[in-house]
């Protein structure tokens, strides 16, 4: 598998830094990049979790995509003139922005509020699963045996991790809560595989955008009965910094990354990665919320750092 090619958008401009690099070079950034998701990430279940203690889900999704959105608009106004998808593209923009910033981050948010962290960081581990399915399916990738090997390793990591907390199970009273973070994983996938030809043509930041603003109008609606019984002079400065956090930070810098990881390192390269994020959830909880993880869970962290070194060390030639 290799590093797709650069998108229109994100080539070089006149007075840029020339982005002809080697492929080596050019997939470092995508990884360092894809590094820094997963803090974004990892940090954004701590966040999640404080905000909702005083804002309700819907309300919360409400708040935080407008925030996301603006901060795209400002991104593509700085880049120059805001590009417009053709007009044979529009419906598949469309179903994209319903499925990964509606019906994902519906899934998600009620999925996190009603279940364990734990069980939250397990089941949203499943992604890379079900993005190679699809990729596969569809035809648009033939990973090398080391890639799923490395990704079947950050799954067993992933298990320990969650299975050494206390407490953690599936099923019984959170139930509801795991249903909805499966759900949430397989529309994830989704949204990740049905958006790669566009970014190809478009470029990641475009795409992103697009998708983000039709998923904002559906967020919004969804919200409104809640917002209506928001007291916003009630909820603190906390909650509202994980508000401009969680929208600025986890939804439109994050899209943008995730989106140039699938473009320059393929889906499921990329979708290993999203299983660090339990790794840094773990600390950033032990940190900020006093949850010490234990020492299995310690070892699962160690498992799923070797299957994302394992899948992305780079082929061997053959002589």
């Amino acid at each position: 598998m290799t590093a797709d090619p650069a998108a229109p958008s994100d080539r070089a401009t006149p007075g840029s830094r020339d982005l002809s690099v080697p492929p080596a070079t050019g997939t470092r950034g995508a990884d360092l990049g894809l590094l820094a998701l997963a803090v974004i990430w990892g940090t954004n279940f701590s966040v999640i979790k404080v905000a909702l203690e005083e804002i309700a889900p819907l309300a919360f999704n409400a708040l935080r995509f407008p925030l996301a959105s603006l901060a795209l608009l400002v991104l593509l106004r700085l880049r120059g003139p805001l590009r417009l998808p053709q007009r044979r593209d529009l419906p598949r923009v469309v179903v994209l922005g319903l499925v990964g910033n509606v019906l994902y981050q519906v899934l998600f948010i009620y999925g996190v509020d009603a279940t364990t962290a734990g069980n939250a960081s397990l089941l949203l581990a499943t992604t890379p699963a079900w993005t190679i399915l699809l990729s596969v399916g569809l035809g648009h990738e033939h990973p090398a045996r080391r890639v799923w090997v490395g990704i079947l390793a950050t799954l067993a990591g992933m298990v320990l991790v969650v299975a050494g907390g206390e407490g953690v199970r599936l099923g019984g009273a959170s139930l509801v809560g795991d249903v909805l973070m499966a759900a949430a994983a397989m529309g994830w996938s989704v949204y990740t595989v049905g958006a790669r030809d566009l970014i190809h043509r478009y470029g990641a930041l475009a795409v992103t955008a697009w998708t983000l603003w039709v998923g904002t109008v559906g967020v919004v609606l969804l919200g409104i009965p809640s917002l209506a019984e928001l007291a916003p002079g009630r909820i603190s400065a906390i909650a509202w910094m994980g508000v401009a956090y969680s929208g600025v930070l986890s939804i439109s810098l994050a899209y943008l990354i995730w989106y140039n990881g699938v473009r320059r390192l393929g889906n499921a390269r990329t979708s290993v990665y999203s299983n660090l994020v339990p790794v840094v959830a773990l600390g950033v909880a032990w940190i900020w919320l006093g949850e010490i993880p234990t020492g299995l869970q310690l070892a699962g962290a160690a498992v799923v750092l070797g299957g994302i070194t394992l899948a992305r060390l780079p082929a061997r030639r053959r002589r």
